[in-house]
């Protein structure tokens, strides 16, 4: 069981580490960099397959979830809250879901990392709390 201290402090600390995880994503010139990295070391962990080659269409939608999520994470860092720690926790169940699904039709193995820390981060958010949280949502500050 969560104190409101601690559990502001988890969601705070889901915040940075979507943020680290996830700025590659939001920008063309560092999804490149990303990509390429990631293929490398799908490549010398001998993973079958290689990763696939991103056109325009693919590369606007990670840009498109690396933005949002780091703004989704920028969010929880400067407000955490339970009621965002909540939703997050709704997020990864869903994030975790569709790594499964890319899993079961062939996507890299490295996704497995992934999705063992989305459920981690989801069952630490979903756990109860001690007391009620009386804390709004306050995003202008």
């Amino acid at each position: 069981m969560w104190t409101h201290s601690r559990y502001h402090t988890l969601v705070r600390a889901s915040g940075l580490y979507d943020l680290t995880i996830t700025l590659g994503f939001a920008t063309p010139w560092t999804f490149m960099l990303l990509h390429g990295w990631l293929g490398s070391l799908h490549t010398a962990l001998g993973l079958p397959g290689q990763l696939p080659a991103f056109g325009p269409e693919p590369m606007m939608m990670a840009n498109l979830m690396g933005s949002i999520v780091c703004v989704w994470a920028w969010l929880r860092i400067r407000h955490p809250s339970v009621r965002l720690g909540r939703y997050d926790a709704v997020g990864r169940v869903l994030f975790a879901s569709w790594q499964l699904y890319a899993l079961a039709h062939g996507a890299t193995a490295l996704i497995w990392g992934i999705v063992a820390l989305e459920i981690a981060w989801a069952i630490a958010q979903g756990l109860p709390i001690s007391g009620r949280d009386e804390s709004p949502i306050v995003v202008g500050h």
